[in-house]
């Protein structure tokens, strides 16, 4: 069957010519990027155990994760949780199969478990955070709607969209909250996981606005906090010149007041410990970023099934698709991917697949489109390698 895959050629400023682009990235241990991760992380550890147990993944949902702020006191040296974070695991998951029992929320427990013991490093589990499993009861007559010995049908008619490639400031907003936390945090354990990065760019000036969340027990005082944010947008402002040659601010925690003590200090290093609440899907879309500037969808990914739901396989999809084209055509300044769903059809057929390009001054247009659609063909052909990916963990959804 012939697939409906659609390229044009977009007519529009590219994203680098602009004069003004926002890009925003809510860092691992912001509460709404908490959510994503404790979602996708039951997700893949059902995925694992559907497949030890039962030889397939069966349906399941845990997109509805939801964090309820604690209460806190910071201190420099110190502080403590007056009141734990309240974390709710939710959603739906297959608990039996063919006589075979499933325990869902043992295996959803552990998950979030060695999910926050991983990544949100300064959280005590075993004072900080109360976490609550409360998962529904699944549908186990989806039998045939999850065969992989075929290609699954779309549990929705939804959409999903990607861009490439990353634009400078793009790179520079996802790099630095990444970076902060796997590099620098090293040298300096006073900055927290609860990392906001926004990005402006105005013409040929960038501005870095960053909050980070100081871990009170790793930073002695006033004098001390104040080293550190300056450590840290010198870190960061070097960083970014590694990608632009355009000019670079960086301030990191603009709100703070140090002439009456009023500072971003946490003692878990995420603001869910004081006032923050968390929900999956209000933060960074599938491609770790919230870009304003570009075509974006406000689907929840993390959490949803690998195998039908096609609000996480569209946008991890697309994402990959866009990437690819930009890799095997180098006329192309930016490209655009939407694929749009229809319920009940195989998730290889989309209702189309658009891709919207602007390329290069004097590209041949003719040749760009066709080898843009043998990208796209190539990847719908072979659809459920982005849920064998998401299964072994090698995609971010957030």
């Amino acid at each position: 069957m012939m697939r409906n895959i659609k390229v044009e050629h977009l007519v529009e400023t590219p994203i680098e010519k602009q004069q003004i682009e926002l890009v925003e990235r809510k860092g691992i241990g912001h509460p709404d990027s908490i959510s994503d991760g404790l979602a996708e992380a039951v997700s893949r550890a059902l995925c694992g155990e559907y497949i030890k147990k039962c030889g397939v993944v069966l349906h399941h949902n845990t997109d509805e994760t939801q964090i309820v702020a604690g209460r806190s006191n910071p201190q420099f040296g110190g502080g403590e949780v007056t009141q734990p974070i309240y974390t709710l695991l939710v959603g739906r998951a297959t608990k039996e199969f063919d006589g075979v029992e499933i325990p869902a929320e043992s295996v959803a427990l552990k998950a979030a478990r060695e999910y926050l013991r991983t990544n949100i490093v300064d959280l005590d589990l075993e004072s900080d955070m109360i976490i609550d499993c409360k998962l529904g009861t699944g549908s186990s007559d989806l039998r045939d709607v999850f065969n992989r010995d075929k290609v699954p049908v779309a549990n929705d008619t939804s959409f999903g969209v990607g861009h490439a490639p990353f634009s400078e400031l793009e790179q520079i907003v996802y790099e630095s909250e990444r970076k902060l936390i796997t590099d620098l945090k090293k040298k300096i354990p006073g900055i927290g996981t609860d990392i906001k990065v926004m990005g402006l760019r105005d013409g040929d000036d960038i501005t870095l606005t960053i909050c980070c969340g100081m871990v009170g027990r790793h930073v002695d005082d006033m004098s001390h906090y104040m080293n550190v944010k300056e450590e840290m947008a010198d870190y960061v402002t070097d960083l970014a010149l590694k990608h632009t040659e355009r000019n670079v601010i960086t301030r990191i925690n603009a709100a703070d007041n140090c002439d009456c003590n009023s500072v971003f200090l946490t003692v878990t290093g995420t603001s869910a410990e004081m006032g923050d609440d968390g929900s999956v899907g209000r933060g960074n879309r599938s491609n770790g970023l919230i870009t304003p500037s570009r075509p974006m969808s406000m689907e929840a990914t993390s959490g949803k099934n690998p195998i039908n739901h096609i609000g996480k396989i569209y946008n991890l999809l697309s994402t990959q698709m866009a990437r690819d084209i930009v890799k095997a055509v180098p006329e192309v300044q930016d490209v655009h991917i939407r694929l749009l769903s229809q319920i009940g059809m195989p998730i290889d057929q989309p209702l189309v697949a658009s891709a919207q390009i602007i390329p290069e001054d004097g590209a041949n247009f003719v040749s760009v489109k066709a080898e843009t659609e043998s990208v796209i063909d190539e990847w719908l052909s072979n659809v459920t390698k982005i849920t064998d990916m998401v299964i072994k963990g090698e995609l971010d959804t957030f």
